[in-house]
């Protein structure tokens, strides 16, 4: 009678303990961009319990498709780079069956087919030479061989039409204003007073909030990340789109303003070559983005049908019109990273590594490929294995043998020629 007693008493102490172990292992992820997605997925994958913060009421944080017109637009990235050198999202968009259309990142065809694809226009709407764009060409070509001697470049880029979703507890419009960090766990607190605790937190939020400080660390963060957030530079470059009723620009890729300050020039990406829809999209950046982003959505398609009548005199008025603003969207606060000159080189890394049970990811932490969204993608799953190591470990279950990372298969994509 004991011994059934004991044994009773095991499976109601010592077995329901165990089993408790290995359903309360749990991680919350804070932004639901491509970063936040992928660490919440491999983590969801590897059942550990997941739940994903995001503040916006959407998922794909600077990925964003408006269907205002009627149809896609990309507001936010909408360039696939190095897909030719085996982008870890090149597998996951082939099986997704989208539609790739090749741009004028290929250096390979540079010159017989990108310079066809270019129009430049001075501030008066006067065309400049072939020659003279074959030579701006050139040079910028040897920009970029320059630039690969500081860091890795990626030349291939291909629009792409949509993100990917995925099926784990997600909690939309919720803004974290405090992590609070302790031996046993992390306790997260959003606006609206909840709080949320688990084993650890991945941090996968743009470094522009990180900078502002709109999420308070208790403890505060270690000196040389706080350095790293100070000294990382974050950049804007906002989308005007302009949809017309009919297309009377010619049929190039890219509409170049060329003008004497850096202040003054811009371009405008032809959708038609693409998609087939009348839409120019104008993509200023540096000081111009930041003083279009305090402009009303309205003020900044004027700005930007004035700028393309510069070019084309003759310019129909746009039918409807769509902007981003990201440099002052507070989800945000700017587009991407950048290395800032006279800084040290390891910053991507540092803000990287983690703090504790506290594990960051998103393009500002891939010192390899910063901006972009593969970049994003490939630190949440770095981030994650890193989580899952530090949780299993907790609870006695680490097995170092056994990694839960995704290898995707690099399989052949169909890339069309604009």
């Amino acid at each position: 009678m004991e011994s059934q007693n004991q044994s009773n008493q095991l499976k109601k102490g010592g077995l329901f303990s165990l089993e408790r172990k290995q359903f309360t292992r749990s991680v919350i992820v804070i932004g639901g961009g491509f970063a936040g997605i992928s660490a919440a997925r491999a983590l969801h994958d590897a059942s550990i319990q997941v739940v994903l913060l995001e503040s916006r009421d959407r998922l794909g944080g600077r990925v964003y498709t408006d269907y205002s017109f009627g149809f896609p637009v990309d507001m936010g990235a909408s360039w696939l780079h190095g897909v030719c050198k085996e982008n870890p999202l090149a597998g996951l968009i082939s099986r997704m069956g989208l539609p790739l259309y090749r741009t004028s990142g290929d250096n390979s065809v540079l010159y017989d087919h990108d310079l066809e694809s270019y129009a430049l226009y001075d501030t008066e709407g006067n065309q400049v030479p072939q020659e003279l764009v074959t030579k701006v060409g050139l040079v910028f070509e040897d920009i970029l061989k320059e630039s690969e001697k500081v860091r890795d470049e990626y030349r291939d880029d291909m629009s792409i039409m949509q993100a990917f979703a995925i099926v784990l507890e997600r909690r939309p419009d919720l803004s974290v204003t405090k992590i609070v960090r302790r031996n046993y766990g992390v306790k997260v607190m959003v606006e609206d007073g909840k709080t949320f605790v688990a084993d650890a937190v991945v941090i996968a939020v743009p470094l522009g909030v990180l900078k502002a400080n709109r999420i308070e660390f208790e403890p505060r963060l270690p000196d040389w990340k706080e350095e790293a957030i100070a000294e990382l530079g974050v950049g804007t470059e906002n989308k005007i789109a302009l949809h017309f009723g009919s297309v009377f620009w010619p049929n190039v890729e890219f509409l170049g303003v060329v003008a004497p300050t850096s202040y003054g020039c811009s371009y405008f990406l032809n959708l038609h070559k693409a998609t087939g829809h009348p839409v120019l999209v104008y993509m200023p950046a540096g000081r111009l983005a930041h003083d279009i982003d305090k402009m009303s959505d309205e003020a900044a398609a004027n700005f930007a049908f004035l700028q393309l009548k510069k070019i084309l005199p003759d310019a129909s008025e746009p039918i409807q019109h769509l902007v981003s603003h990201w440099g002052t969207d507070v989800n945000s606060l700017g587009s991407y990273s950048y290395d800032t000159v006279g800084k040290p080189h390891d910053l991507y890394e540092r803000l990287r590594i983690p703090v504790d049970n506290m594990f960051f990811a998103g393009e500002a932490t891939s010192a390899t490929y910063p901006g972009t969204v593969h970049g994003a993608f490939s630190t949440g799953q770095m981030a994650a294995e890193e989580c899952r190591m530090r949780v299993l470990e907790r609870y006695g279950e680490l097995d170092i043998f056994n990694s839960v990372m995704a290898k995707e298969t690099h399989v052949p994509i169909q890339i069309s020629r604009l």
